[in-house]
């Protein structure tokens, strides 16, 4: 069964936004740390941010105060706002849950170009 299910990628400019959703199965939602992660091309899958359930978030370097991961637990989702993107932040992003078992959705592409 598909728990974890992203969307909202897409090919967007350079300087524009895009919002990515992830909706979440809700016993997984509720009981572990959700994150985004992105991979690309040759590159090691790198954190992009997490938010446990209790509302704490963490960023990674490359992307503080230009992406915003927030929650919606009346729709068992999470959410990345992603503001002023860059060619580099072109990936594919995979929701994630992280609590007594990983948890991984099937990734969604992200492309920055003009």
């Amino acid at each position: 069964q598909v728990q974890l299910v992203e969307s909202g990628g897409g090919l967007v400019q350079p300087g524009g936004s895009l919002r990515l959703s992830c909706a979440v199965s809700g016993s997984i939602f509720s009981r572990n740390r959700m994150g985004w992660y992105r991979q690309a091309p040759g590159k090691q899958r790198e954190l992009v941010a997490t938010i446990t359930q209790y509302g704490t978030t963490t960023y990674g370097d490359s992307v503080k105060g230009r992406f915003t991961i927030s929650r919606d637990n009346a729709k068992n989702t999470i959410n990345l706002q992603m503001n002023s993107l860059k060619p580099e932040d072109t990936a594919v992003y995979y929701c994630n849950a992280n609590g007594i078992w990983d948890y991984w959705g099937q990734g969604t592409q992200v492309t920055v170009s003009s």
